[in-house]
């Protein structure tokens, strides 16, 4: 194991064997080593690059097995994006020939202080932990896990050390595990012998390695206990009560009764929620959300974490109503309305009436959006607001131009990231608003700014399984990175790269064949991020060919889908994305979508520019345009098209660039000729004499073809032109 005790001394090429063409840990020098975890060795390294500090935990494998099972597993996880989780930095793995062992690698960050010192501080002091305090962070701690089980993902290893904070008010979840590493029996016994503590926080079920959300329940509520019972307990009374809890859940209520003597602050309400979280049967214990009703709606507990408001009470759908159809009067009023007073409190007066009061400011918005701002915190009155805006007429919604608007929608996704039916109805009411401002004002580029590619991009992240929100995220990244300048355009593109995007929609192009939307908006934004030619990682451009070729076999019919292949292989081919072996394939899919589609210009335009791009750097590709085959050759193909299209200079030109790199080989001029194609130049240079470009081309492959139809003087060679 590399550490601070080693020698320095790196595997070489040889010692890491195949597979392992690279070594990860040379950009890292390990600065020291940290107590040793549950599951490997924590090392503290910096970055050779930024003199940026990381943790390495670094867990040594069984063999390749097991460390590619392990691997997968955590993958996904560099995907979570959260206020309030550390997410993984890299993932690698690596072999140390000095002992000849195999090391799967995870990069976190580092920082000094977590919930472990906060608590041993306090309990060398006897100190109570501060209330407010607690309250806010737990509340972190809370919306972090709820995250988390929403997305069916086990922490499998909450315990006070991975809870960071990175600031004095602000915590992360960090070391989430995997299960086939929290489940490796032999590893367990030997750290659970080095050092008791480890095991101490983990449920009863999870010592047979069974881990579920009901295990980091139990974990949570061990955590808490700590907290709230440093004061009065040292950390190896601490310890045996955890581990006491699994066998004789009766002796919390012993520590429950001294917190209430000592006045520990929220005493009650730890009364109420402990014994819930530690129950021994896992189908006994409550879920994440109960967690959350008992502290922060039952109970007094507050927190900075705003998605807790989702908890609230709900607003009656009368009094929704009302303040849709902007009847506040009837809301504030009993004898006007509503005469239940349980009804009426929740609408805040202070708030309600300034809206609809002269001397706003800011443009007047639709009634409903005005609703929206003033009920941020209730879900259910955001979701019925935007269902209201969807079916307003573009007048009354003030389009196409409504900057202010988005604005508010925007705000409302990100208050409430976490309620499906809110972000599906947000995203396709900024569709309708985007697509509106750009049919009427194509450069209305202020509306497609940062905040919208953040929402939504949070939104996917959020359900990434979710196909119905998938297909609008993916139709609205496409417009946004489409409609900012060339300089902006870039960087929002390398910024959604960067997110994982790119393989985001390549998994879901080829697990989701049988979803015609995904198909459709997943080769759109595709298409779009390709557009700007910066592209991060080009290597999983590879799979790219294969997977539009499944698609088009999967929808042969479909002109849309043929149109947002044709863009996607174009700009592959400028790329270089296509490999040599890919060209034929790509060649007839190309040809086969301007055959189903000659109507579509955007098509025929893209195909052509993919044609000559391919043909131009490949002869095999060239002939495969000429090659006769069932559906007839390229060339007849060609002819088809400039009569469908001759007055289009576009086309025109797209099919003269393809013709020029055709020509430039001595083996397809033949075929050029025979096609009669000279007669076809020939009246592109006379219909288009004013487009230099187009006389360039047509000029270019005339030339090509007289040399080949002039005869050699005998005895000689033909002269050069």
């Amino acid at each position: 194991m590399l550490g601070p005790e080693s020698d320095g001394r790196r595997p070489t090429q040889g010692e890491r064997g195949p597979g392992y063409p690279g070594e990860p840990m040379d950009k890292y020098q390990v600065l020291y080593q940290l107590n040793p975890g549950a599951l490997g060795v924590n090392l503290v390294v910096e970055e050779m690059e930024t003199k940026v500090k990381r943790v390495i935990k670094q867990v040594e494998c069984m063999d390749d097995h097991q460390a590619s099972q392990a691997l997968e597993e955590l993958m996904p996880l560099l995907k979570l994006r959260h206020a309030h989780i550390s997410v993984y930095r890299e993932l690698f793995i690596t072999w140390n020939g000095e002992i000849s062992s195999l090391y799967l690698c995870l990069v976190m960050e580092f920082n000094k202080l977590s919930f472990q010192e906060v608590i041993e501080d306090k309990r060398k002091a006897k100190e109570i932990i501060d209330s407010k305090w607690m309250q806010n962070v737990l509340g972190q701690v809370l919306d972090a896990l709820e995250y988390l089980h929403h997305l069916d993902i086990i922490h499998r290893n909450l315990k006070p050390s991975n809870i960071i904070l990175v600031s004095s008010d602000h915590c992360k979840l960090q070391d989430l595990s995997s299960n086939v590493l929290m489940t490796n029996k032999a590893k367990w016994n030997i750290r659970a012998e080095e050092d008791p503590f480890h095991k101490s926080w983990m449920a009863p079920e999870a010592l047979n390695f069974s881990f579920s959300q009901k295990s980091d329940i139990w974990s949570l509520g061990c955590i808490i206990l700590d907290m709230t019972s440093c004061s009065f307990m040292d950390s190896t009374e601490a310890m045996y009560l955890r581990k006491s809890l699994r066998q004789s859940p009766g002796s919390l209520e012993t520590v429950l009764k001294t917190m209430e003597e000592k006045q520990i602050p929220d005493a009650e309400t730890f009364g109420n929620l402990l014994p819930g979280m530690l129950q021994i049967d896992p189908s006994d214990r409550i879920t994440i959300k109960d967690v959350v009703h008992i502290t922060f709606l039952s109970g007094s507990f507050k927190s900075s974490c705003i998605s807790l408001t989702l908890y609230r009470e709900t607003v009656p759908a009368s009094i929704t109503d009302m303040l849709l159809e902007g009847n506040v009067a009837s809301i504030l009023d009993p004898r006007r309305g509503c005469t239940h007073s349980s009804q009426a409190s929740v609408v805040p007066r202070d708030r309600a009436l300034r809206p609809w009061s002269s001397e706003r400011s800011l443009p007047c918005l639709p009634v409903p959006a005005e609703v929206m701002q003033n009920f941020s915190g209730w879900p259910e009155v955001q979701f019925r607001a935007m269902k209201r805006l969807l079916k307003m007429p573009a007048d009354q919604l003030g389009l196409p131009w409504r900057p202010e608007l988005v604005e508010v929608v925007v705000t409302t996704m990100q208050l409430h990231d976490r309620v499906l039916d809110i972000q599906l109805c947000a995203c396709s009411l900024l569709l309708h608003l985007l697509g509106q401002a750009m049919v009427h004002h194509p450069e209305a580029k202020a509306l497609c700014n940062q905040a919208i590619t953040s929402a939504v991009l949070s939104a996917l992240w959020s359900y990434p399984e979710e196909e119905s929100l998938l297909v609008l995220v993916y139709s609205l990244l496409a417009i946004t990175t489409t409609q900012e300048s060339q300089s902006e355009s870039e960087s929002v593109s390398e910024e959604l790269q960067n997110a994982g995007l790119l393989e985001h929609i390549l998994e879901h192009l080829n697990s989701s064949l049988e979803s015609r939307d995904v198909c459709v908006s997943g080769l759109g934004l595709l298409w779009a991020l390709l557009l700007d030619g910066i592209i991060v990682n080009k290597a999983p451009l590879e799979k790219v060919p294969d997977l539009i070729s499944q698609v088009l076999a999967t929808y042969p019919a479909d002109g849309e889908m043929a149109e947002a292949s044709c863009g996607v292989f174009w700009l592959l081919s400028l790329l270089g994305c296509i490999k040599e072996q890919q060209f034929e394939q790509v060649v007839a899919l190309l040809l086969q979508s301007i055959r189903l589609c000659q109507n579509r210009v955007l098509l025929v335009n893209n195909a052509y520019r993919g044609l000559a791009s391919l043909v131009e750097v490949s002869e095999l590709a060239a002939f495969k345009v000429v090659v006769q085959e069932e559906g007839g050759s390229g060339l007849s193909l060609i002819k088809e098209t400039y009569q469908l299209h001759k007055d289009d200079p576009e086309v025109v030109e797209n099919v003269g660039m393809l013709l020029v790199h055709l020509a430039s080989y001595e083996e397809i001029l033949p075929e050029l000729v025979s096609s009669s194609m000279k007669a076809l130049v020939q009246e592109i240079k006379e219909r288009f004499t004013s487009s230099l470009e187009l006389v360039s081309y047509a000029e270019k492959v005339l030339l090509r073809l007289e040399a080949a139809t002039s005869p050699s003087p005998p005895g000689r060679e033909a002269a050069q032109p």
